[in-house]
């Protein structure tokens, strides 16, 4: 039976390849995005992938939107918690707004998705919760401890969570990824980055597809024994107990 998949944050980047991935095991996938229209429509046109345009750190929002999609494609089995935003500083110069705008992409949208879906995932007896956490809600980062709070956050909402879906057919797993080369990443200072691959054991950044591939793996119907767990994706760059 085909699955119906929602990513958040799903047209570029990491996002693009979860999508991809999903797609590839036969999952009908719908994407949401929040602003950029021209690659969300680069993305449908060559992917074939239904888009859905919506801010996720918004509520009501989410709930219309997910209602939408479920209208057109179906009840949700797989939610993929993968949008957000940086707005780094360091912390003694950091503002409330800055603060708030991560807190409402990277950590409010999860509950805002997970609501609209969890009751309806218990209710069928499957479901995949998957939240794509990073590197730096497990170790911290300097000049992010709004990003490393709210994906730090983002690992103990899904072990409370995975608690409360394992005796109905639902898991709820982590996956966090370290540096990626995507647009973002490969926008940064040459020696910055070069900086940065020089801690990855692994002597690379990572692919967006190797973390499209652990979200293919956690959605799987037969990973169903796997609940409350972070699959870190990092190069070993970060060995997390």
């Amino acid at each position: 039976m085909a699955r119906t998949a929602i990513v958040t944050g799903g047209t570029r980047g990491i996002g693009h390849a979860i999508c991809i991935a999903l797609k590839d095991k036969g999952c009908k996938v719908a994407a949401t995005y929040a602003g950029n229209d021209e690659a969300a429509a680069k993305f449908k046109e060559e992917t074939g992938i239904h888009v859905f345009k919506w801010d996720v750190g918004d509520y009501d929002a989410c709930k219309s939107g997910v209602a939408e999609i479920e209208a057109e494609l179906g009840p949700i089995d797989i939610l993929v918690n993968n949008a957000g935003v940086t707005r780094d500083a360091m912390f003694h110069k950091m503002t409330p707004d800055q603060w708030s705008q991560v807190m409402r992409a990277d950590l409010d949208s999860v509950f805002n998705m997970a609501h609209q879906v969890f009751p309806g995932m218990r209710e069928r007896g499957f479901g995949r919760i998957i939240n794509i956490s990073s590197i730096n809600g497990q170790k911290g980062q300097m000049g992010q401890a709004n990003y490393s709070a709210a994906k730090a956050g983002m690992i103990g909402f899904t072990r409370a969570l995975a608690q409360e879906g394992a005796r109905k057919g639902v898991t709820v797993n982590a996956v966090a990824p370290g540096y990626i080369a995507t647009d973002m990443v490969a926008a940064m200072d040459e020696k910055v980055l070069q900086s940065i691959v020089a801690q990855v054991p692994v002597g690379r950044l990572g692919k967006p597809e190797e973390i499209g591939h652990c979200v293919a793996f956690l959605a799987d119907d037969q990973s169903g024994f796997i609940t409350g767990a972070v699959l870190t994706a990092n190069g070993g760059q970060y060995i997390a107990a």
